[in-house]
């Protein structure tokens, strides 16, 4: 078993990179394999919309790949590989943060044109990490969520965490991990 956690933090040792970080901890823990993926480090460019078709499809709908050529296809193999995901994103005005949604934009327009995504059914924990004042990390998580279940993804765990709640929001990931492992596996 494999699972794969994002963070779309560039802090790369910051709160939302620690918060993937428990979970995939948590599941190492029970034999599992992980691989942690730092958004942020990768060349994944905007959805251009292709208009191959006149409506704004591009390749992604006839071939299921995308025509921009940058990292993205190598990422979006690692996730179809990967049993589980983790995502895990901080939150910038109440939302999940840019470098998410741009690469969140792109995986839903590839893998919703497939009726056989190797997404369908698979489990994700999704995070939302607000800093500062710790306000907005309900509505970025329920922006987070829509994304998900548009990928057909099965969600696990939805978890907002604030400075306040890091520390036993921390602990409860890493089981959450190894729960995830469990059932997965």
């Amino acid at each position: 078993m494999k699972v794969i956690g994002i963070q779309s933090s560039p802090n790369t040792d910051g709160l939302t990179s620690m918060l993937a970080t428990a979970v995939l901890d948590g599941a190492e823990s029970k034999g599992v394999e992980t691989a942690l993926v730092h958004l942020n480090q990768l060349d994944i460019k905007s959805c251009e919309a292709h208009n191959l078709d006149g409506r704004g499809w591009g390749t992604c709908r006839t071939k299921g790949t995308c025509m921009i050529t940058d990292d993205f296809q190598k990422l979006r193999s690692m996730i179809n590989e990967a049993d589980a995901l983790v995502f895990s994103t901080p939150v910038y005005f109440g939302d999940i943060s840019e470098s998410a949604k741009n690469f969140l934009d792109r995986l839903r327009r590839c893998e919703r044109s497939s009726p056989d995504s190797p997404l369908t059914g698979k489990s994700v924990i999704g995070i939302a990490s607000a800093g500062g004042s710790g306000g907005g990390a309900v509505n970025a998580l329920h922006n987070l969520e829509t994304y998900l279940r548009r990928l057909k993804l099965t969600i696990f765990d939805l978890v907002p965490v604030t400075q306040k709640t890091k520390t036993h929001k921390l602990d409860m990931l890493r089981v959450a991990g190894q729960r995830l492992a469990s059932e997965e596996s």
